[in-house]
């Protein structure tokens, strides 16, 4: 198929668009992140991010008014990280959103941490469980994208 002219984000969602800017962003301040990320079951986090020192952040990347009101379980999210940032467009009201939140405005190339989120350290059990399981996670992604036919062998992460 011949791809010239079609955009390179055609078959992203609005919020894959966001976490692409984000997880480049972040990576150029030396984070590692995983998208659509299951730090327990139930929950599925739009970023999550791994700093050198072991801090976690989550990162959830609404596209819309609709996409925000319509996410009751954020609050939930609080625990499994020490930092917790929304990511938007630069034409999202960001009066919507917590102010006690961090806020980052995005684009499919990059993003801007606008407010930084305040620290709220995990537990080191929990910090422990969580970045493990991130490794784990991030490898069996990898070994997937090495060999595809592996990944149905894989299971769910």
């Amino acid at each position: 198929m011949d791809t010239r002219g079609l955009s390179e984000f055609e078959n992203m969602q609005p919020g894959q668009v966001l976490a692409r800017g984000v997880a480049r962003h972040l990576a150029s301040h030396g984070y590692a992140t995983i998208e659509e990320f299951i730090p327990d079951r139930g929950l599925r986090v739009d970023v999550m991010a791994l700093g050198l020192k072991g801090e976690l952040w989550i990162v959830e990347c609404k596209s819309s008014r609709a996409d925000f009101m319509s996410d009751g379980k954020w609050q939930g999210y609080l625990e499994w990280c020490d930092r917790y940032f929304w990511a938007v467009d630069q034409d999202f009201d960001v009066d919507l959103l917590p102010e006690d939140t961090g806020l980052i405005i995005a684009d499919g190339y990059d993003a801007e941490i606008l407010r930084m989120a305040p620290e709220d350290k995990l537990a080191g059990a929990r910090r422990n469980k969580l970045v493990r399981k991130f490794a784990f996670h991030a490898a069996r992604r990898l070994q997937s994208l090495r060999d595809p036919r592996l990944s149905g062998l894989l299971g769910a992460d």
